[in-house]
């Protein structure tokens, strides 16, 4: 078992700064972000050229080796195995991967895939915060994808929108919005089956690709390579609605109605007992009709689901975590920041913390907004919410959790 790589930085320095959103900026090349959701977003590609400057750390490849060799980490690895007499095909394993249990670094056509790399990597994390002109809500993790030369995962498309940073190395990027996006039938990956390219670019570090869903691309690594994919989340309808009703079936448990069982007294005698009875079917209707949800439920529904984090996320508490005494006073000496993993969002109502809401109010909701903006509160500020015992005891809830850290 690898060392564990580095966990985002307590340093003050590390705490995202809100962008202002109508200043240009070389992450969108040159333009501001209003201009760019207002001219690309969710629109058409865009290829910027020095995003970042080029030496700009994200991760290195022993340290995103590591990473893939835990088991709390989901990681992919890509190849292509040639057959007798015919063409390379491919071939997919889910990791954790062992150092040996990778191909060499001098083995051709091989990639790497390692998932929400923010959440375990400083560098990384601010690589991520670098977009949050965009809601925390939609925003979902850093993956990096390591590749030898020729590497790469086949043409294909995404469902969400996505951008590209070219990391280390070079990668070669042709994109296509044709509307034939079928799929090539018998794959462990969702590979293109009439891939026509129509734009075509070599990105070198520093550059970086936006696309939006459903655009075709094909990425083929020039030699060893890392990119960084910034994706988003976009959950489809089956799948928020099969979640809703979950939610407000376990919140109807213990509402009005939820002793009635189901009855038949007068029912007569059946020469059919195969058949469904009509009556049962109509009784059985009109409890499900007594389901009711407003705005402030579907609220709820979202607040708590855009913030619950995924299944294979854990939190590490303090291994000695401080009395609240001793918490009060360092929180005001060196103020909090919210550890890597956790999803903070609220609106007018509540707060939403890695899935739980929470109603708010006063100096609680204002503390609660301010650390949800800035993933972090300064010393000047938590000497003045300290004051108020309610956010005193919350937080050193959360920190105990592993929630949240002094800085």
């Amino acid at each position: 078992m690898p060392s564990r790589p580095p966990a985002p930085s307590n340093s003050t320095a590390a705490r995202y700064a809100p962008a202002a959103l109508d200043q240009p900026t070389p992450l969108l090349g040159g333009l501001t972000p209003a201009q760019f959701m207002r001219r690309y977003w969710h629109r058409k590609p865009l290829l910027i050229r020095q995003a970042v400057p080029a030496d700009t750390p994200v991760i290195d490849r022993s340290t995103l080796f590591e990473l893939a060799d835990l088991d709390e980490v989901e990681s992919r690895l890509i190849t292509r195995p040639r057959k007798r007499g015919s063409e390379p095909g491919w071939a997919l394993e889910h990791g954790p991967f062992a150092a040996d249990e990778l191909p060499s670094v001098k083995t051709r056509q091989w990639t790497l895939l390692v998932q929400g790399v923010n959440l375990h990597h400083a560098a990384a994390e601010t690589l991520m915060n670098r977009f949050r002109f965009l809601p925390d809500a939609r925003l979902d993790d850093v993956m990096v994808s390591y590749a030898t030369d020729g590497g790469g995962v086949g043409p294909h498309f995404d469902s969400y929108d996505v951008f590209l940073l070219q990391v280390h190395g070079k990668r070669r990027w042709r994109i296509s919005t044709q509307k034939d996006l079928s799929l090539n039938p018998g794959l462990p990956l969702k590979v293109l089956q009439n891939f026509e390219a129509e734009q075509e670019w070599l990105l070198e570090p520093g550059d970086m690709l936006y696309l939006p869903p459903h655009v075709a691309h094909d990425g083929v690594a020039e030699g060893e390579t890392m990119t960084a994919s910034i994706g988003f989340r976009a959950p489809q309808a089956d799948e928020i609605r099969g979640q809703f009703l979950y939610r407000l079936a376990e919140h109807c448990a213990d509402g009005p109605g939820s002793l009635e069982r189901y009855g038949d007294a007068g029912q007569p005698p059946t020469a059919e007992p195969g058949r469904i009875p009509s009556h049962l079917v109509e009784k059985i209707g009109a409890m499900i009709a007594k389901i009711r949800w407003n705005q402030a439920d579907i609220a709820d529904f979202v607040g708590s689901y855009l913030s619950e984090p995924k299944p294979n996320v854990f939190f590490d508490p303090p291994a000695r975590p401080l009395t609240p005494t001793a918490f009060a006073t360092a929180l005001q000496r060196r103020g909090v920041r919210l550890d890597a993993k956790t999803r903070l969002l609220y609106d007018a109502r509540c707060a939403y913390v890695n899935g739980e809401p929470l109603r708010v109010s006063g100096n609680l909701k204002k503390a609660l907004q301010l650390l949800a903006d800035t993933r972090a509160l300064n010393p000047q500020s938590s000497v003045t919410l300290s004051h108020d015992s309610s956010v005193t005891q919350l937080l050193y809830e959360w920190y105990c959790a592993g929630w949240m850290h002094l800085n």
